[in-house]
Formats: structure tokens, C-alpha cells, sequence
């Protein structure tokens, strides 16, 4: 997939394992037929970097990449200049899966930018055509980049929800990082202002974010989520999503649950346990994964970030030049931040 032609080289950040980011060089790529190069200008953290942080990687990462195209390969339709954010999965477009509208499921996927190819902490960004979404050239980049694990991730948990359960009057998230408050602002997007959305955590800082978003905050080191619901007179919530990928986290978000309820897992991670009888048959209740979001979610987000842009940018707290990325992280991995975004 990578071209080995160069027109250039760029300064990029090395992942050198340690929690230690160095700075090398790198030949910029020329893209190849149905390929973009991309002008990089911004890029959200993630806590699924994690393990690139702290072990290392031979790529360049970065996967909620924004940016402009500088140059479009052969048999491409996107115009340079174009304005656009970058879907993580490279879809193969041809499996049974992409053809029923699950990029996000592809079965024969060719990259996940940023994991396995390089991705948009680099100046430059080498992508195939399918990935872009192009976006309004007056959207801020780095807001452009809430289209992808924000919203996209988020909005994406909340229609699994939607597909067991049409009307859903309340709600609880457990985990107020930047994947619990993107799941809260989609909520309130997609289910109404007007929701109960209850989110639970320990970090305060976050979880006072939340409440200026509409959520109501429930800070775990004083209190369960279930005393919370109790002193607010709900019996449950309709709907609860885990982004912690806590075994602990899981299993109040179910006990949480009305009958009929629903409970998706977003956060990789850890277990749940059912007893199938009392926890799904007798309640009705049902389970569900959710996996990052499909490609065509992208339009309608792109409608709603246009139409709801000041509620939305609350989520992103700080920003840092690509050259302070080793201090960007820092930041990040302690805790009291949304999202964090590197701009170049």
C-alpha cells in the first residue's frame, strides 16, 4: 500500500518505547493511484495510544487525524485543497460486510491508520482515497477531528442502543474520559436535551466537564451510581454504555438497568459477568458490543458538528504544537483533561 517514491522529508515523532517521544526524519510519500497525501493540521490523543506510549512502535501514530489535500494520485476524485478528516479502518469496500454498510467490520481490512501505517502526528499523511471524508473548509481543523472517535465512536454506541430500543427516556455512562463525554454529547444529540444522562468516574475534573455538557455527575469515590439513581427517585435507566472496560464498571451499569434495558460495551477491556437467567431472560435486557463507528455515520455528523459546533468544542480542553507532544501526553495520561489535540 505505501508508495516508496519521496518529495520531501518531514520531522516526525518516534513512539521509542518508555513514554519517551523522539523526533526523526522520515521521506514525505507520493501517492500512488487512488491515494492522498495529506497536509496534517491536527490530530486528537487517545487513550488507545496508550500502549504505542509506552511500548513503542515502528509508525508514526496519531488516529483522528484532520487535514488538506496537497496531492491526489491517479484515478482519484477529491480535489486538491480539499479539506477533510481520516477514517481509521481502511475498508476493502468488496466483503459482504462493507457491502451491508459495516466498514467498521470489514473483513478484509488494509490498515488501521496510525497502528499499522503511518498515521496523523506526521506532517504528512499518506491515505487511500476511501478513508477521507471531505468536510466544510470553514470547520476549524482541530474541531474537525471530534467527527472520528467523539462523535463517530460515540454517536455509533448510542444507535446500537436505538436498535433494541426505539424510545429511550434516560441513560447512564460509566467512564467520563473523552469517550464517556462524546458518548454524553451524542446522547443529548440524538435522544434530546432534555435526557437524564448520569455519568460516573473518580476523576472530578472530568466529571465537572460533564455536568456543564448536562450530564449529572456521579463522583464515585462518594457515592454508587445506584445511591445517586435511588436519591433521585429513578428505579433505573433505559440505557447504559461502558466506556471503561472495567469488570466493576459493567456490572453496576447493568444493575442499573429497567426491564426491558440495554447495556452497550464500548471500553476494551475487561469482563462481564450474567447470570443469564435473571440478568437477560426474566428482564429482557440485552448486551451489546460497539466498534468504532461506519464510514457513512460520517455525513450526518458532519451536519450535526456544523449545526452544534459551541456545545460540542466544550470537549476539547487543550492544545499543543506537534513539537510539545511528549508534554501533550504527559497532560493526558495524568487525567484532568477532555480531549487533547496536537495541531501543526
Amino acid at each position: 500500500m505505501e508508495n516508496t517514491g519521496a518529495i520531501g522529508t518531514m520531522t516526525v515523532p518516534i513512539f521509542a518505547g518508555g513514554g519517551r517521544i523522539e523526533y526523526g526524519v522520515k521521506d514525505i510519500p507520493v501517492p500512488g493511484p487512488g491515494q492522498l497525501l495529506l497536509k496534517v493540521k491536527a490530530n486528537a490523543l487517545c487513550g488507545s495510544d496508550r500502549g504505542q506510549f509506552e511500548h513503542g512502535t515502528q509508525v508514526v501514530p496519531g488516529h483522528e487525524a484532520a487535514g488538506i489535500v496537497i496531492t491526489a494520485g491517479a484515478g482519484t476524485t477529491t480535489r486538491e485543497g480539499a479539506h477533510g478528516v481520516v477514517f481509521l479502518m481502511d475498508f476493502c469496500r468488496a466483503c459482504r460486510n462493507c457491502k451491508s454498510g459495516f466498514t467498521n467490520l470489514c473483513l478484509h481490512k488494509r490498515a488501521d491508520y496510525g497502528f499499522s501505517h503511518d498515521g496523523g502526528y506526521a506532517p504528512y499523511m499518506l491515505v487511500n482515497e476511501n478513508v477521507f471524508f471531505e468536510i466544510d473548509a470553514s470547520l476549524p481543523m482541530a474541531e474537525a477531528t471530534m467527527l472520528l472517535d467523539i462523535m463517530g465512536t460515540g454517536g455509533h454506541a448510542i444507535q446500537r442502543g436505538l436498535q433494541v430500543l426505539p424510545h429511550i427516556g434516560s441513560a447512564v455512562i460509566a467512564g467520563a474520559g473523552p469517550i464517556g463525554l462524546g458518548v454524553l454529547a451524542m446522547a443529548k444529540l440524538l435522544l434530546g436535551e432534555e435526557t437524564p444522562v448520569f455519568i460516573m468516574d473518580y476523576n472530578e475534573y472530568r466529571l465537572q466537564l460533564a455536568e456543564r455538557m448536562g450530564a449529572v455527575p456521579v463522583y464515585l469515590g462518594r457515592e454508587s451510581v445506584r445511591e445517586r439513581l435511588d436519591a433521585m427517585q429513578f428505579e433505573g435507566v433505559d440505557l447504559a454504555v461502558d466506556t471503561s472496560g472495567r469488570t466493576v464498571a459493567r456490572q453496576a451499569a447493568l444493575n442499573c438497568l429497567n426491564k426491558p434495558g440495554a447495556l452497550v460495551c464500548v471500553g476494551h477491556g475487561e469482563e462481564l459477568h450474567l447470570n443469564v437467567s435473571g440478568d437477560l431472560i426474566a428482564t429482557e435486557r440485552t448486551v451489546l458490543g460497539s466498534e468504532y463507528f461506519r464510514y457513512q455515520d460520517l455525513a450526518d455528523n458532519h451536519e450535526r458538528l456544523l449545526a452544534n459546533l459551541p456545545y460540542l468544542k466544550q470537549i476539547i480542553t487543550h492544545r499543543f504544537p506537534q513539537s510539545k507532544l511528549q508534554e501533550a501526553y504527559e497532560l493526558f495520561f495524568q487525567g484532568n483533561t477532555g480531549k487533547v489535540i496536537v495541531e501543526q
